[in-house]
């Protein structure tokens, strides 16, 4: 057993986790698009290294990430509060808590906004596959997962940020 296993709580209050530090890691002029969006990372909390867990909190006008898919990642959202927009290039729906949604490495990319007066919140899983890549349709912005963990952000022509 690792040293974060062991030292990682057995259970606690969503909500009450420590929020990430850093509210996203895209490089401006996209960092300030996610000023609205707070994530407190539960798997890491726990220890998990296969996959991911957020609980997320969209603020009115906020999004969860540009409109994005993952060449090897799959990705599930559970709604919990408030009636999140979810956007894929297929359209547009409008979700209510105990809905969710599925997304396939390689499938639609997709993201969901907050168009409400009210806060949105929601269970974000993702698997943690070696080798991923994102693809950002609307914006000039790709991304590759390196081997030390970290998001590689660059223009869709290479050119770094």
């Amino acid at each position: 057993m690792n040293e974060s296993a062991r030292t990682a709580p057995r259970a606690l209050r969503a909500e009450e986790a420590e929020k990430r530090s850093k509210p996203s890691n895209y490089p401006e002029p996209f960092f300030s698009r996610m000023a609205k969006r707070e994530k407190r990372p539960l798997g890491t909390l726990f220890g998990l290294a296969n996959f991911g867990v957020n609980l997320t909190r969209l603020a009115p006008g906020g999004e969860s990430a540009l409109l994005h898919r993952h060449s090897r990642q799959d990705e599930f959202v559970y709604i919990l509060e408030g009636a999140p927009t979810l956007i894929t290039e297929e359209g547009e729906v409008t979700l209510s808590p105990g809905m969710c949604a599925g997304f396939p490495a390689g499938g639609q990319a997709h993201h969901l906004v907050n168009r409400t007066d009210q806060d949105a919140v929601f269970l974000e899983v993702g698997d943690r596959s070696s080798g991923d890549a994102v693809y950002y349709p609307q914006d000039d912005l790709q991304a590759v997962l390196g081997s030390d963990g970290t998001w590689q952000f660059t223009h869709k022509d290479g050119q770094p940020f």
